[in-house]
């Protein structure tokens, strides 16, 4: 009798160890799955740029879109060692290491935001600052990006008649700064900033994100109106058109190449029975031509990417809004809603259209 109770208690334990051991490898292949969907959704990357002083190139990253973290540190100096009161000796650089993900911005676009901020011109100094300190780098960690700041400096180099003296090295090391320093214009929202921080306010809408389909892809894409307004210059009827009534908050694209065009926010009822707007999303995104079709002298707006037809532009618009009216065919324009923008990759741009 002993001898089966025996048996019957070793069952028992190895049915529990299987089960146990079942469970666990259940529980690490859920851990797994979900570290790999994070990774799917988030294309983590880093970036390290020096600008001057380090408080001020902090805060402003911090306010781009598709950055997830800012440190502020020393970097590519003499020594693998220092610290804040002897960098002018080991000749460290005040640099931010910037985490972001690559799939809600570019290494591209984040440099045109660094350039925006910087004098790529100057040597060992940034607004009032001076020193080997407050010199301009980017230091990188792999060839690839390596290639794409090459080919952005060439881009930026052709905007200035002095030569640009941004110090490209791979990185050699990256010394974290003294807590003191980090996020130091959070702590001290009065503090000294060479920067104009709302300028992380103005969104870049870069056109090689959306490019010219081939005609033949533009055929196969597009209805046979929108053809015909976009690349035939014709206008569809007025009233009733798909967005001339339209009054839900969100962002309307080219529907040529997606690149976006105007915000539901300067959208108004004008009584011309198409989409009516006081402006464009950003100046930049549109093109004026003159039209002097029907015996009518007219101005023609073109999308900047795509170069498609839109409608025309008139000075009766409302008079508080700078007097223009944007008068477009909505079959040359998308609308993305509100809350499907994130979705569809156009996350940067929802603060400019909740007005923030």
């Amino acid at each position: 009798m002993n001898y089966y109770k025996k048996t019957l208690f070793t069952f028992i334990i190895a049915l529990i160890s299987n089960n146990s051991l079942a469970i666990n490898n259940i529980s690490t292949q859920e851990i797994e799955t979900k570290k790999m969907t994070q990774i799917q959704s988030e294309n983590i990357r880093d970036i390290y740029l020096a600008g001057g002083c380090f408080w001020g190139i902090e805060a402003y990253m911090e306010r781009i879109y598709g950055v997830k973290n800012v440190t502020s540190g020393y970097a590519n100096g003499k020594t693998d060692k220092t610290h804040y009161q002897i960098i002018n000796k080991t000749d460290h650089a005040e640099t931010v290491h910037i985490t972001y993900d690559a799939n809600k911005i570019s290494l591209e676009k984040l440099l045109k935001y660094y350039f925006q901020v910087i004098d790529p011109t100057s040597i060992n100094k940034q607004g009032n600052d001076r020193g080997r300190q407050y010199r301009t780098g980017i230091y990188y960690q792999n060839e690839q990006d390596k290639a794409i700041i090459l080919k952005e400096l060439e881009i930026q180099q052709k905007k200035y008649k002095d030569k640009i003296q941004i110090e490209v090295e791979p990185l050699k090391h990256y010394i974290l700064a003294e807590e003191y320093h980090q996020d130091y214009l959070k702590k001290n929202p009065n503090g000294y900033c060479h920067l104009d921080l709302n300028q992380a306010e103005h969104v870049i809408i870069d056109p090689n994100d959306y490019p010219k389909p081939s005609d033949t892809e533009l055929k196969a894409k597009l209805t046979p109106l929108q053809y015909s307004v976009t690349q035939k210059k014709n206008t569809e009827h007025s009233f009733s058109n798909e967005y001339w009534d339209n009054k839900e908050t969100g962002l309307y694209v080219d529907i040529t190449t997606g690149e976006p065009l105007f915000s539901s926010r300067d959208k108004y009822d004008s009584g011309c029975g198409w989409p009516s707007f006081t402006k464009p999303i950003d100046p930049n995104v549109v093109t004026y031509q003159k039209d002097t079709s029907f015996n009518m002298v007219r101005t023609e707006v073109l999308s900047r990417s795509g170069k498609a037809h839109l409608g025309h532009v008139f000075d009766d618009g409302p008079k508080d809004k700078g007097g223009l009216r944007y008068c477009i065919n909505s079959a040359a324009i998308k609308f993305i809603p509100l809350e499907k923008m994130e979705k569809e990759n156009y996350g940067y741009l929802i603060n400019l259209i909740k007005g923030k």
